[in-house]
């Protein structure tokens, strides 16, 4: 009995080995490497493919056109300024002689008893952006009170000459750059106060025209040494004795005045 119970465990154990032998047989068939075949080679009967096209270049974008510096697009956002900015000169100045931000001046806004109103400078000098700030602050501020309370009217005009000019000071031919050569001086050689043809007057630096007209241009240079960093009017030097000339150069103090 015992006989035949061992030759049946015998018959199992075969059975299990037979079957992990074929389990085994089977993976060992089943990771073969798999070898794909190479095409044939290209004959060489045949021509060569054609080469791909180029890739279509991609235009670049023009730079976009500047809009000015702050200093001009703060001015010519105020309603009345008459301000564009200066083209390139026909025949180029010298380093020395660059101006920043190049501006011709028309006309300022400035505020008038009845309102908003300009002042024309006349002819229209091309001067630096940061000059003509000071000239319209100057103008609104101080100028157009001025004529108001010497006169009863309202400062319609300046009479101006001497923007931006590459010489030397006085017209020398040796020394010192004038401020007009890089756009940061003005010469005035006359104030219109109402419309002249309406009986409004002209008043000259030369000459002015009584006790009146002296008084209101000693008071018109007073107030621009506070406005400017150099005034020079009759009286200074041969040079500036028809006009009124102002300028903003720089000094060692930002208080510092030359005025004479």
């Amino acid at each position: 009995m015992w006989q035949r119970s061992l030759l049946r465990r015998s018959f199992r154990a075969a059975a299990v080995a037979t079957s992990f032998a074929g389990v085994g047989q089977a993976w060992s068939r089943e990771v073969q490497p798999v070898t794909i075949p190479l095409p044939p080679p290209r004959p060489a009967s045949l021509s060569a493919p054609a080469p791909l096209p180029p890739a279509a270049s991609v235009a670049a974008e023009p730079p976009a056109k500047s809009e000015g510096s702050a200093c001009v697009r703060n001015l010519t956002a105020v309603a009345g300024n008459q301000i564009r900015a200066a083209g390139p000169a026909a025949k180029p100045d010298s380093e020395e002689c660059r101006v920043v931000d190049p501006v011709v001046v028309e006309a300022l806004a400035v505020r008038m008893s009845s309102g908003p109103g300009q002042v024309r400078l006349v002819p229209p000098p091309t001067v630096s952006c940061e000059l003509a700030q000071a000239v319209s602050r100057w103008l609104d501020t101080s100028l157009q009170p001025l004529t108001r309370g010497a006169f009863g009217g309202e400062l319609t005009a300046l009479r101006v000459g001497g923007g931006h000019e590459c010489r030397r000071r006085n017209r020398q031919m040796q020394g010192q750059l004038s401020e007009h050569a890089t756009g940061r001086a003005l010469d005035i050689f006359a104030f219109e106060i109402g419309n002249e043809k309406l009986g409004g007057k002209a008043v000259s630096v030369e000459r002015p025209s009584g006790l009146e007209q002296t008084r209101f241009l000693d008071a018109v240079r007073q107030s621009a040494c506070g406005a400017f960093m150099t005034v020079l009017g009759p009286g200074s030097d041969a040079a500036h004795a028809n006009h009124l000339h102002v300028d903003i150069q720089q000094r060692r103090a930002a208080s510092s005045r030359f005025c004479q």
